[in-house]
């Protein structure tokens, strides 16, 4: 069976994004194993995720791999990172940020009916679906929690009746004993 090939570009579901992450990460680190116990290589892997967890492969250590790496870059007049050359990474994606920013601020100003003055037709009736789909949301959710809440206060209700079938009653020894009303 030949796998078809995949186009190399971010998956924007997120789950299944992070289902790929999952697999070719545990991929990558095998491969790195690999490569360190059949070439008998020192090797350093260092992987983040999208949410910051740091995964890691190192033969023998981490540490001793770093320090080689500083040294070497050192004595061969590399440095590591530099200010520009992050400069140059981070300004598109900063622009990029900022681009964002800014669509979901307007997107949340028409949402709350603000500044709806340079909306065509078409983008108003888009607004408004989606409106009507939010309002639809929070009245669902809400119907469950009222029917939730019913049912707690339905429970509670034979409770208190069942409580209420039993009275207390005086005995003749002077002991309060319980038994149900007929």
């Amino acid at each position: 069976m030949v796998r078809g090939k995949i186009q190399l570009k971010k998956i924007e579901n997120r789950i299944s994004r992070q289902v790929t992450f999952s697999k070719r990460r545990n991929g990558l680190l095998k491969k790195a194993y690999e490569l360190s116990v059949l070439c008998d290589v020192e090797m350093g892997l260092i992987v983040f995720s999208p949410r910051g967890k740091l995964y890691e492969f190192s033969s023998p250590c981490m540490q001793k791999i770093l320090e080689r790496y500083k040294k070497y870059s050192e004595e061969c007049g590399i440095s590591i990172t530099t200010k520009d050359q992050d400069t140059q990474y981070l300004n598109p994606e900063i622009t990029n940020l900022e681009e964002r920013i800014n669509i979901l601020e307007s997107s949340e100003r028409k949402m709350l009916g603000e500044c709806l003055e340079s909306c065509s037709i078409k983008e108003l009736n888009h607004l408004e679906r989606q409106v009507e789909q939010g309002l639809r949301l929070v009245r669902a959710r809400k119907t469950d929690i009222l029917m939730d809440q019913i049912q707690q206060l339905e429970i509670k209700c034979v409770d208190r009746q069942q409580q209420q079938d039993w009275v207390w009653t005086t005995p003749t020894l002077g002991l309060g004993s319980m038994q149900p009303v007929e």
